[in-house]
């Protein structure tokens, strides 16, 4: 296996085809506190491997995946500390985490289930712009 790229950033996997998903990273892009966080689509190879090191593919591809270090969160979970690391008033959102996470999830799967249908599929792999491409990992 090849050497992944280390990073002290955090790793966000998502799905690239997914409008709703891109869109979220270009939202997080524009609010990130410093330079937070690292970006990998699901179906890259630098994803591809990573989910194999930390064995967990079967939760990939309907649920965003948040990366630190050895650990990992998805569904809920990942969005909360996402957001929570956030400018602004983002970080309140992280307040959620109070709700169990058997409430959190089912609402987190549902929009995931249904994210092609109300925002739509791109035919490609979403592509970061020229400034930001050192932001993604292939």
């Amino acid at each position: 296996m090849d050497a992944m790229p280390e990073s002290t950033n955090a790793v966000i996997l998502f799905d690239g085809y997914c409008n709703l998903c891109s869109g979220s990273v270009v939202f997080i892009l524009k609010r990130e506190r410093g330079d937070t966080f690292r970006f990998a689509s699901l179906q890259s190879e630098y994803a591809e491997r990573l989910l194999e090191r930390l064995g967990i593919r079967d939760e990939a591809p309907d649920s965003i995946i948040l990366v630190e270090g050895d650990r990992y969160y998805y569904r809920s979970r990942a969005a909360l500390r996402i957001a929570r690391r956030l400018r602004r008033l983002w970080p309140l959102i992280y307040a959620l985490v109070i709700v169990p996470r058997f409430i959190r999830d089912p609402i987190y799967d549902w929009i995931a289930r249904n994210r092609y249908r109300w925002f739509g599929k791109r035919d490609t792999c979403f592509v970061p712009s020229k400034d930001m491409g050192y932001k993604f990992l292939q």
